[in-house]
């Protein structure tokens, strides 16, 4: 074993793994559902554009909705079958809502479309490498979500020093990256190297929890041929946030309110890397990840491949799930997930995990106030004074929590795990930063209504001046017996109103619109 190195991260936690029920099966695919619902949006930016209607007959890995906008992904049939609803369903999201989804009944078949595998990427610009990724609709699937193709792309920076591969998963209950690192090391490895070749990154580094010896062991084997290094780090939560894994590999810190290229480190999931090889070596975009499904309420807790729209309730059929103990559903782990309102909302790109708890497990003992022990503050990744935070969420003192670096926040949750006084901070933060981004919004609304009105004034003085000129330049009509001098500011004030017509115009069309 190769000696590297560690550096450590302030706070963090000891926590029982529960990870022993689903560790140990390996990878089943999850049988094909009746229907498949697709959310537009499976990812951070702008939801796709329907490409399809009602009626409409697809095939696996076809086109169904195009990205809009730079910060958006494609979405792609996950099997064949036929479209039969464009409308609103429930989505694995925190409020609850529903959002536009295309419905495809499969036909049982799963009949591939066409796939354009290639034959050797590094003879590909990596312009264009990045552009066969984003139309594969590969987001990060650690659970942020954010497409590919733009980690991928460093842009005026200089060259990326380390490309890190995130294997650490240290959310308890959470399998699915152990098992795909044990299982199906070699397409990681030929994932990273694909995206080291699109970032031109001088090195590769993946980092793992010394907890998961048997996938170390297997992906160190893999990536020895690729010069990749495999590192195993101390367990301890949340070595899997990506700033903490930097730390701990680099010694680096990533500037507050920075990102990590600004300090020419690029970090993805091993779940990213297959993905990523899959769509260069097979053709094959994203339709399917693997999840854990666990819990007391599942009888069967493991691993599963699972085709993107699934329903939950599916999945919970298929693992063995007791519905009627169920208290709680949990997308994601136990620390950072949210609890699902509907188990008819579907598997997305970043459903991770689903937890299935029963009332033991999820019951929460109110809150009281706080005591100032100081607990969170120790326990903090980052290094801020939740409890500061914490009192000025509660007050609404927004202006306060940003002196206070609100927004380097991960949400962790340690804070809230080793509060005696069981507050629910993450929750203050979270309603914190909402605040703050919707007043910004607003402030924005608000200037574009303030441009528009000065616009429109200066328009209106504009056109009242014109509106003057024509009518001195009628009161003053050319006559046959008119002067040479007369008959010459007869055509100038001609000329003047045809050109304050055309800017009349030009103004019309400049002139802004308010936003949606």
């Amino acid at each position: 074993m190769k000696t590297r190195r560690l550096w450590s991260f302030s706070g963090g936690l000891k926590l029982p793994g529960h990870k022993n029920p689903s560790t140990p099966m390996p990878i089943v695919q999850a049988a094909l559902p009746k229907r498949l619902v697709l959310p537009l949006q499976q990812h951070i930016g702008e939801a796709a554009e329907p490409m399809v209607s009602i009626g409409d007959q697809v095939l696996k890995g076809q086109v169904i909705a195009t990205a809009q906008g730079y910060l958006s992904a494609p979405v792609h049939a996950s099997s064949s079958g036929q479209v039969v609803a464009l409308e609103n369903r429930p989505i694995p999201h925190p409020s609850g809502l529903s959002a536009p989804c295309i419905v495809i009944e499969t036909d049982g078949k799963d009949a591939w479309g066409e796939r354009h595998p290639v034959e050797n990427y590094q003879q590909i610009d990596p312009s264009h490498l990045r552009n066969l990724i984003r139309q594969a609709g590969i987001v990060g699937l650690g659970g942020a979500g954010f497409p590919t193709f733009i980690k991928l792309n460093p842009g005026p920076q200089p060259k990326v020093k380390t490309l890190i591969l995130n294997g650490a998963e240290c959310e308890p209950y959470i399998t699915c990256d152990e098992a795909l690192m044990r299982e199906r090391a070699e397409e990681i490895i030929q994932g990273a190297a694909i995206m080291a070749h699109a970032l031109n990154a001088y090195h590769c580094l993946i980092g793992i929890e010394d907890d998961k010896p048997e996938a170390y062991t297997v992906l160190a084997a893999a990536a020895a041929a690729e010069g990749i290094e495999v590192v195993p780090i101390p367990t301890r939560y949340p070595a899997g946030g990506e700033k903490q894994l930097i730390k701990v590999l680099t010694g680096q810190e990533v500037p507050s309110n920075g990102l990590p290229i600004d300090i020419g480190v690029v970090c993805h999931n091993v779940g990213t890397a297959a993905a990523v090889y899959r769509a260069i070596h097979r053709g094959e975009p994203l339709l399917s990840r693997i999840m854990t499904v666990a819990g007391k309420a599942v009888a069967h807790p493991g691993n599963l491949e699972v085709l993107l729209g699934t329903p939950i309730r599916h999945l919970l059929a298929q693992q063995g799930a007791n519905i009627q103990s169920i208290d709680r559903l949990i997308m994601g782990g136990p620390m950072m997930g949210f609890t699902l309102h509907d188990d008819g909302a579907p598997v997305i790109k970043t459903t991770n995990c689903l937890l299935a708890g029963i009332h033991e497990d999820t019951r929460q003992p109110p809150a009281m106030p706080c005591i100032r022990c100081g607990a969170c503050v120790e326990a903090c990744p980052v290094g801020l004074l939740p409890q500061q935070l914490y009192w000025h969420a509660r007050a609404k003192e927004l202006d306060k929590t940003q002196d206070y670096h609100l927004f380097d926040c991960i949400e962790c949750g340690c804070c809230a795990y080793v509060c005696p006084s069981h507050i629910p901070l993450v929750q203050y933060y979270r309603y914190a930063k909402s605040e703050i981004w919707t007043q910004e919004q607003e402030r924005e609304k608000a200037d574009l209504a303030r441009q528009r009105h000065e616009f429109r004034q200066q328009r209106l003085a504009r056109e009242q001046q014109q509106k003057a000129a024509r009518q001195r330049a009628r009161k003053a009509p050319v006559t046959p017996s008119a002067s040479k001098a007369e008959k010459q500011a007869a055509i100038q004030a001609a000329v003047e109103r045809s050109q304050a017509k055309r800017a009349a115009q030009k103004t019309a069309e400049d002139e802004p619109f308010s936003s949606p």
